[in-house]
């Protein structure tokens, strides 16, 4: 194994746990927040709603992310890195989700790319979970839950 292929199933490794983490902590507030406002009252309607706002945008951006990481994991497969990148963005292409350009960017472009939205993702998390938390609060006006 070469070392971009190495960089490239570490880099699909990487964004797949990532993804999955924050996808599934994204579902712990709306899993667990409907049977803390009913045992504790209703919290408003528009944070719940703001906040599931901000926890389809950290789905959305999990599914993405896992888009990457197979397309990093294809890549991989190859032989060269120019072979690698090209069969992604031939895949890209046949999928009509972008258009070939003359200099396709390299691996480490599209690693940072893709770490860019991780960083998103981990952003839009940290808003749903602190309106989580004071939707929490707000609904045990301060006292604690046990």
């Amino acid at each position: 194994m070469t070392q971009w292929n190495a960089t490239a199933s570490a880099a699909a490794r990487n964004l797949g746990r990532n993804s999955i983490f924050c996808g599934l902590t994204a579902l712990l507030p709306l899993i667990v927040g409907p049977i803390t406002a009913e045992y504790r009252g209703f919290a408003p309607p528009l944070g719940w709603l703001l906040m599931l706002v901000f926890c389809v945008i950290v789905l959305a951006l999990a599914i993405h992310l896992l888009f990457d990481a197979l397309l990093f994991r294809l890549a991989s497969t190859y032989d060269t890195e120019t072979a690698g990148l090209a069969a992604v963005d031939d895949l890209l292409s046949r999928m009509q989700l972008r258009t070939l350009d003359r200099t396709p960017p390299g691996l480490e472009r599209r690693i940072a790319g893709s770490r860019r939205i991780v960083w998103q993702q981990r952003f839009a998390l940290a808003i749903c979970l602190a309106i989580f938390a004071i939707l929490l609060l707000d609904a045990t006006d301060g006292q604690p839950l046990c």
